[in-house]
């Protein structure tokens, strides 16, 4: 057996692996950081976020809702959220839930990029930079979203010619 043949047997392999169990894996650790990261804003002065968070909200409710009870709403939806993903059920509400959140994540891009890239040459502060992480988990919460809606799932499909590497010229 050549060692490409031996190869493309483990990948394949690999591939039924990843195909079967990659979107279950990344539904539950992307549920086990939102209830542990939920969780922590429940305790004042623990989340890393905590004033970023707050700030986000004052920003987003124009003031109207008082920064602890927005706090608490959020480490609530985080961990419902979580657990719905850890738990593997309610994920129709589990997937919108988590699309709102995400304009949440996110909107300290739009409304505070001042507060997340005022490191040395503009770079992002260390908020700045759990923000920009938060980019991975909207991309993770699509695929959990497209591998649960409606019965979605990965299917395997047989690699076309164009994914063989060149043969080398001899």
């Amino acid at each position: 057996m050549r060692l490409r043949d031996a190869f493309e047997q483990v990948e394949e392999k690999l591939h039924g692996a990843l195909v079967l169990h990659s979107i279950k894996a990344l539904r539950i650790t992307v549920g086990a950081v939102f209830l542990g990261f939920g969780a922590l804003k429940f305790f004042p002065g623990v989340s890393p976020a905590q004033d970023l968070s707050i700030k986000t909200i004052e920003l987003l409710t124009f003031g109207l809702v008082p920064w602890r009870a927005g706090l608490i709403g959020i480490a609530t939806l985080e961990c419902f959220i979580g657990v719905c993903l850890l738990a593997n059920r309610w994920m129709r509400l589990a997937v919108w839930l988590l699309a709102v959140e995400f304009i949440g994540i996110l909107a300290p891009l739009v409304l505070l990029p001042g507060r997340l890239f005022s490191g040395p040459h503009d770079a992002p502060t260390l908020e700045g930079q759990y923000v920009l992480k938060d980019i991975i988990l909207v991309a993770a919460g699509m695929a959990i979203a497209a591998g649960t809606f409606r019965g979605g799932r990965l299917v395997r499909d047989e690699p076309s010619p164009a994914d063989d590497p060149p043969t080398p010229l001899t």
